[in-house]
């Protein structure tokens, strides 16, 4: 046996059991690594570091099944890693701010904190009992002082850096959790924590400046991410290239931002947002209680519900805009399906070259004009068209832009050609808007911010963070913010002039708690800063595991955080991962979403009872591949306790069976080529196949040991081999099976075995047999046989040589390593 760490106190020997009993070894493994301090990482150990990471949890009361699916494989892959000879950091925390708590608060007349650190408590034994590698002498949660002190910190750092600023506007807010919500929190126009309607209200609020990184937040040159989430990020950031044009209208001259410039003979008329600040002086009279109804009909809807597709809704608010070439008197119209927060709230519709504008048209009857024709086309019926053409071909209206090429690819000379005639001027636009940062809640991070009558908003002084969140306070059934309510709580002093003044009541979104908590890792105890720079080593994560439901949330936001941190010099890195893998979903037993609410929640620690932690690792990196998930099924579990029981035997049970014969050479062929499959797999993150290859191998070696292969080194080098290839899937059996076969140390470190690439290919190789062109048997035979051998091996096939029985033979052809054809006649 190899001994790396001959210094391990973890060395138990004691009589095995002849049935595999998981509650007899999982709770004593458990406890002699916590002792060893086996899972503590050690930044001066020999090896490349390797720094894995996955999501940390909400401390919401306990793990469920989705947790362990989102965890044990990420740890079986350090734990992969560990034994290739890799340092490898894996931490784990909480994040611990939130709306949950305080809800359960307000239920239970709780407090937040004795609540939320309970449930910590909690689930950190959950987490033992999965049998994980997590180092927790690192543990925090986001609701430490220490911890969200440097949230303030950075918010101060942002505000001087001018990321961080205040102003008023419409913003999401659920009337519900009482507090606004960001663009990216409201879940087909409801709240994306507890599902209320979300209504528009206009508040002055915190923002931070993510639209600064816009294009930096583009560009993925320096982290490896699924396709889907770079596609979801680039939609979610919007960016639009086009032109500004500039309308007269009795209200002044307004400006629309359009993607298509070379259409704008095609404009039949302007569309406002109904919040747009230029609609009650352009609605006449007439026009004024249709326009005023809609305008409040608008606002009691969200900006996701106006953009689904159905029927076009709007008002004519009796005034038209002058078209900058033709003159053409162009009514002006108010529709919800534009958004006054893109563009500048305002839109040239063009029917015969939008789909939206078009439906629009239709409906209230306005006029079609054709712009761009394919070349060599048709013109466009525009009196019964039913699609707006969006591709190239030639403008056809009559102008300065006639006859030039029209398209998204050749709008730049269209530009070029408006700017010219001072009608148009080039513009990019964002759907990505700034992060509303501020939150009407109690049990987050309190903003570093007092209100002063003579000086204004002031920072609190760095040296008095952190500003803490008062204890034992009062919550009402209404929601509303017990810290607006603590009057001596808010009540300060200016720290310009020392008079008094009140703090800010706001807290932060939590979302910047997870933005850069895997710097906090590197140093959890360091008090200097947000981390020991000394530290910075360890980055950048070098796998990042979690859902995809985070991809514009805290992906996108942590992203910009430390793209921030890099431009203040705190680090150098440019994203805060290298690498991101997605896993799936646990679904229930019926195919939807778990929640206790539909009764089909799956709770691990009464599997863990009945099966061990083992079996349930097993069975959840077994149950689907890793990424996409899918529904429990609860008889699914016994296929993995019986291998494992199987395994159990092959180690310490008897041989009972009947004799078997597999040579040295497949014995090894079995072995190596599976360990070759599990490391391209678990470079994969394909663990369900892993579980496979380990199956399957089982099978071989039960075999084995039944056949005169057993008691060779070979057979010894197989159940090394194989003892080693369990250690990250099951770690407590594999430990179990370590020590019981005399080894010294920990089986968890132990060098990862090399593969013997002469082993892992076979001398043999399995060929089909054609008769008359149609496939007979098949044979196996050396790759080396020459011509002659290969078709005596078909000839002594049963299944060959029945259908050669009478025939002459015409032709014999034999493609090494492919096919044998026989062609025979008769």
């Amino acid at each position: 046996m190899t001994q790396t760490d001959p210094t391990s106190p973890i060395n138990i020997q004691e009589p095995r059991a002849e049935r595999y009993n998981p509650h007899a070894i999982e709770g004593k493994w458990q406890e002699a690594w916590a002792k060893s301090g086996l899972y503590t990482f050690d930044e001066n150990a020999p090896g490349e570091k390797f720094y894995a990471l996955t999501m940390f949890p909400y401390p919401s009361g306990n793990l469920h099944v989705g947790h362990w699916y989102a965890v044990v494989a990420p740890d079986a892959r350090a734990r992969w890693m560990r034994m290739r000879g890799f340092n490898v950091l894996f931490p784990m925390g909480f994040d611990a701010f939130g709306l949950p708590a305080e809800n359960a608060a307000i239920k239970n007349r709780a407090d937040p904190a004795k609540w939320t650190y309970k449930n910590i408590e909690y689930m950190v034994g959950q987490f033992g009992r999965m049998g994980t590698m997590i180092d927790w002498s690192r543990r925090f949660a986001t609701s430490d002082p220490e911890y969200y002190r440097w949230n303030q910190w950075f918010f101060i750092q942002f505000y001087k850096r001018g990321l961080a600023y205040k102003k008023g506007g419409l913003v999401n807010w659920c009337p519900k959790d009482q507090t606004v919500l960001a663009n990216e929190q409201v879940v087909n126009g409801h709240c994306e924590r507890c599902g209320t309607a979300v209504e528009k209200r206009n508040l002055s609020q915190w923002y931070m400046k993510i639209t600064d990184y816009a294009d930096e937040l583009l560009d993925f040159t320096h982290t490896d991410m699924p396709d889907k989430v770079r596609t979801m990020q680039v939609n979610w950031i919007g960016k639009s290239v086009g032109a500004e044009v500039t309308f007269d209208t009795p209200a002044g001259p307004e400006t629309v931002f359009t993607t298509r410039p070379d259409t704008l003979m095609g404009a039949t008329f302007l569309v406002l947002a109904p919040e747009h600040d230029k609609v009650a002086a352009l609605t006449t009279d007439e026009q004024r209680a249709g326009v005023d109804a809609y305008v409040a009909a608008a606002a009691r809807k969200t900006d996701v519900e106006r953009q689904q597709e159905g029927e076009k809704t709007g008002v004519f608010t009796g005034s038209f805009a002058t078209h900058p070439i033709s003159g053409h008197q162009l009514p002006i119209w108010i529709a919800d399906y534009v958004l006054v927060t893109y563009g500048t709230g305002s839109i040239m519709a063009v029917p015969s070259g939008d789909q939206r504008d078009l439906d629009f048209a239709r409906a209230f009857g306005l006029e079609v004009v054709e712009t761009v024709r394919p070349e060599g086309g048709e013109p466009m019926d525009t009196g019964t068209v039913t699609e707006g053409y969006t591709g190239d071909g030639l403008i056809v209206n009559e102008g300065p832009l006639q006859g030039m090429k029209g398209g998204k690819a050749h709008i730049g000379p269209v530009i070029e050609t408006l700017q010219g005639l001072g009608i148009a001027r080039a513009r990019t636009t964002y759907r990505l808007r700034d992060w509303l940062f501020a939150r009407q809640r109690y049990w987050g991070t309190p903003i570093p911010f007092v209100y002063c009558p003579e000086h204004g908003a002031q920072p609190v002084p760095e040296d008095q963070l952190p500003v803490r969140l008062p204890e034992n306070v009062e919550f009402t059934p209404t929601g509303q913010s017990p810290l607006k309510l603590d009057t001596e709580w808010v009540k300060t002093t200016c720290p310009v002039c020392g008079g008094p003044a009140e703090r800010d009541t706001d807290t932060m979104d939590t979302f910047v708690d997870s933005s850069w908590y895997m710097y906090r890792f590197l140093s959890p105890d360091y008090h200097q800063g947000p981390f020991d720079p000394s530290k910075a080593g360890l980055l950048p994560v070098d796998l990042y595991t979690g859902g995809i439901e985070h991809a514009i949330l805290h992906l996108l936001y942590s992203r910009f955080w430390i793209k921030v941190m890099r431009d203040m010099g705190l680090t150098q890195q440019h994203e805060p991962f290298a690498r991101l893998r997605n896993q799936g979903m646990i679904l229930g037993e019926d195919g939807e979403k778990m929640s206790k609410s539909r009764g089909n929640v799956v709770d691990p620690d009464g599997l863990v009872r009945e099966y061990g932690a083992d079996t349930v690792r097993t069975y959840l990196m077994f149950i689907a591949p890793w990424e996409l998930g899918g529904p429990w099924d609860p008889q699914g579990i016994n296929g993995p306790a019986k291998w494992l029981s199987r395994v159990w035997n092959l180690y310490f049970g008897d041989a009972a069976g009947p004799a078997e014969t597999v040579s040295e050479a497949e014995l090894r062929y079995a072995v190596h080529s599976t360990l070759k499959k599990v490391n391209g797999d678990f470079e994969r993150l394909s663990f369900n196949t892993i579980v496979a290859a380990l199956m399957e191998l089982t099978n071989t070696l039960v075999k084995a040991r039944r056949a005169p292969v057993a008691g060779t080194p070979a057979w010894d080098e197989a159940l090394d081999i194989f003892n080693r290839l369990l250690a990250p899937v099951v770690p407590h059996i594999a430990e179990e099976i370590w020590t019981g076969r005399g080894g010294e140390g920990s089986v968890h470190t132990q060098s990862w075995p090399a593969v013997d690439e002469a082993a892992a290919t076979r001398d043999t190789v399995k060929i089909g047999v054609q008769v008359g062109g149609k496939v007979r048997g098949e044979v196996s035979i050396s790759k080396t046989a020459t011509q002659d051998e290969a078709m005596a091996a078909a000839r002594a096939n049963p299944d060959v040589s029945r259908f050669l029985e009478g025939k002459e033979t015409v032709k014999e052809i034999y493609v090494p390593g492919r096919i044998i054809n026989i062609v025979v006649k008769g």
